[in-house]
């Protein structure tokens, strides 16, 4: 049994899983809530027992990762350090350098650098986790798995803007998408619950969270998804704007509401979506309790669902019709009424919900397929990190083998 371990150094906090392999078993997850704050709350899951620490002082990346080490020792998760035999860690952006996750070495830290002008905020927070990583466990490979990497396989006509094209060959500007991860893992369980080969499938999977994307996949690659250059295009989310004529955020800036760039991509990122249009929240959970009574929260939720339906439909044409919808992410597992909103709108595709079937479809997997669908309907809980540990520990034996052939003949 290999023990591997999935790591997700945000902007804001730090989280750790622990998986076997190759049975999957995840042994615990840790949660450490802010970093680089002047206090912490750490969670740590272990099977169906969890502990919480409501800590007053901060830790950065490196102490949390040594704390973290320290928790899974004590509660003999891990019975020494030797048993970790690979790390993974997710990287927001990959550009076009890196296509697939690979085993990380002096030159990918340094290309995953490079690319933080992609990912100013991601990336990184990223490297520091690698970091912290390699001061704790200097001999145990680690390998970056990019959420950017599943939709590298897009078509030129569906990841290039109607720029100059100059503007892509000398700066890569064009669409990279992001939760690749997500899209790849809930596709593979998709193809188990078809009973068919992901390489012989059309799906549209809608990853419906604080962030949120929609993935059109044909043939078990993705040839287009929402979210383009950064995460703030596509969808509207949670504080996130989506799509949005350029000019008005021009016409704000003349008119002296927005005050440069950089105040503009905080509006962007931080003050619109369903916070912006409800005025009151970013949480669709209280959106939907309000929106009985308060105009603006219904308004923010049929905005919502108009810009998701969009997507969906325009996919629908780019595949030529599709075998599965896949609903994942926090309101794609757990949302029953969003859900219901969505499908209600597809009758013109011909897709069909069982409403009772979806309302039980919570927070597992589950087929609410309606009668007469031309596309089946899933939930299927998303699990990057188990995707990640797949990853690692293929590309850690990959590793093994190789060193041993190595040894053998020298």
């Amino acid at each position: 049994m290999r023990k591997i371990l999935a790591v997700n150094s945000g902007s804001s906090t730090l989280k750790m899983r622990v998986f076997e392999m190759p049975c999957e078993r995840e042994s615990a997850s840790l949660l450490f809530d802010p970093i680089k704050r002047e206090h912490c709350n750490i969670l740590l899951k272990t099977g169906t027992q969890q502990k919480i620490w409501h800590l007053q002082q901060g830790f950065d990346y490196n102490e949390a990762v040594a704390y973290a080490v320290k928790l899974l020792l004590n509660s003999k998760v891990i019975s020494s350090l030797d048993e970790i035999k690979g790390v993974g860690h997710r990287i927001v952006a990959g550009g076009e350098r890196f296509t697939h996750s690979v085993v990380i070495t002096p030159e990918v830290l340094t290309q995953i650098e490079k690319l933080s002008e992609l990912a100013p905020l991601h990336n990184p927070a990223n490297l520091k986790g690698i970091a912290a990583i390699q001061k704790i466990l200097p001999e145990v490979p680690q390998v970056a798995v990019f959420d950017t990497a599943f939709h590298a396989a897009m078509p030129a006509k569906n990841f290039l803007y109607a720029l100059p094209y100059a503007y892509y060959t000398k700066y890569g500007v064009r669409k990279y998408g992001a939760h690749g991860t997500s899209h790849r893992y809930v596709a593979l369980q998709a193809a188990q619950k078809l009973h068919k080969p992901l390489s012989k499938l059309k799906l549209i999977t809608l990853h419906l969270g604080s962030g949120a994307s929609i993935t059109a996949i044909k043939d078990g690659k993705s040839v287009d998804t929402s979210m383009g250059f950064s995460p703030v295009s596509g969808l509207m989310m949670s504080s996130r704007a989506g799509d949005v004529d350029f000019s008005a955020l021009a016409y704000l800036m003349h008119k002296g509401v927005i005050a440069n760039i950089d105040s503009c991509l905080a509006l962007l990122n931080h003050d619109s979506g369903l916070l912006g249009i409800s005025q009151h929240s970013a949480d669709l959970r209280q959106i939907e309790e309000k929106a009985k009574t308060d105009p603006q929260s219904q308004l923010a939720i049929e905005m919502f669902v108009k810009k998701i339906c969009d997507y969906l439909g325009a996919y629908w044409l780019e595949l030529g019709g599709a075998d599965a919808l896949v609903f994942t992410g926090g309101i794609g597992e757990r949302d029953a009424k969003m859900r219901a909103r969505i499908t209600a709108k597809l009758g013109a595709l011909q897709i069909f919900a069982d409403l009772a079937a979806n309302k039980d479809a919570n927070e597992r997997e589950a087929d609410f397929t309606g009668k007469d669908s031309k596309a089946r309907l899933f939930v299927i809980p998303t699990n990057e990190e188990l995707m990640i540990a797949r990853d690692v520990n293929e590309l850690t034996n990959e590793v093994s083998l190789k060193v041993g052939e190595y040894l053998k003949k020298n």
